[in-house]
């Protein structure tokens, strides 16, 4: 019986996933369907797994990344200190099937950062608090960046943040690299830029936008007017979505 995954979120218009695995499956001739699940609430995933009784695998998109842990049962050790999910696996116990969660995220993200840095340290900016953004922390922290985290207002739990209205000039140069985590410049709204002063971007910093969907997001190309280097998040979704598939297809009858 063919088996089905998908990604949950909303809105989903931006995604390339079902492009990508649809692919794979017939390159790879794999019996398996792909599907995108747009959910306007996360309360209703507990509708969909009663109304999909094939799936056996989903990704995770803004805005559920944090909000989905609610409904797992386990969870891997990196999804635990990061605090979200972006990767679900369905796992076989007798006649139950528990549903774990993974992050990978952050290896798909610190693979994409190492190269692109070339292993530099700095300070950093991390855009956003949703889960892309803590996975992003969790990676730069761990190879030793200095990381302030930019947000529309500050919450519980955030350690070192700054408003948006508060990045000047003098943050500007002290950063080095700038990281993207939220949906800002995403299609369909590509004119989108986030709200940090883009006109004080220099040659000297690293610009890495998690958005892949345009390829050229308007805070890359102002980057590059400036001569920074830039990078999307294109490699980071490709990384993710094969360690996804590898997940899936791993012990698939054993709890882990």
């Amino acid at each position: 019986m063919k088996q089905k995954y998908g990604l949950i979120g909303f809105p989903l218009g931006h995604s390339l996933s079902k492009t990508y695995f649809t692919e794979k499956f017939v390159k790879e001739s794999i019996d398996a369907e792909y599907e995108l699940y747009p959910l306007r609430d996360i309360q209703n995933l507990s509708q969909l797994l009663k109304n999909e009784p094939l799936l056996r695998g989903l990704n995770v998109t803004i805005p559920y990344k944090k909000s989905v842990i609610e409904f797992l049962q386990i969870l891997s050790p990196e999804a635990l200190a990061i605090g979200a999910v972006n990767t679900i696996e369905f796992l076989v116990e007798g006649e139950k099937i528990l549903l774990k969660g993974w992050n990978t995220d952050a290896s798909a993200f610190e693979s994409e950062i190492l190269d692109f840095t070339e292993n530099h340290t700095g300070n950093a900016l991390v855009l956003g608090n949703g889960g892309a953004a803590s996975a992003a922390l969790f990676v730069l922290k761990k190879h030793g960046w200095n990381v302030t985290q930019v947000v529309r207002k500050h919450s519980p739990g955030i350690e070192n943040d700054i408003l948006y209205s508060r990045v000047a000039k003098e943050t500007m140069e002290n950063t080095d690299l700038i990281v993207n985590a939220t949906p800002v410049g995403m299609y369909p709204k590509v004119d989108g830029i986030p709200g940090i002063p883009v006109e004080f971007i220099t040659s000297r910093h690293y610009i890495f936008d998690m958005v892949y969907n345009p390829e050229l997001t308007r805070l890359m190309e102002a980057g590059r007017q400036k001569g920074s280097k830039t990078r999307n998040g294109m490699g980071m979704l490709f990384k993710q979505a094969e360690m996804a598939w590898e997940i899936w297809q791993s012990n698939d009858d054993q709890v882990k």
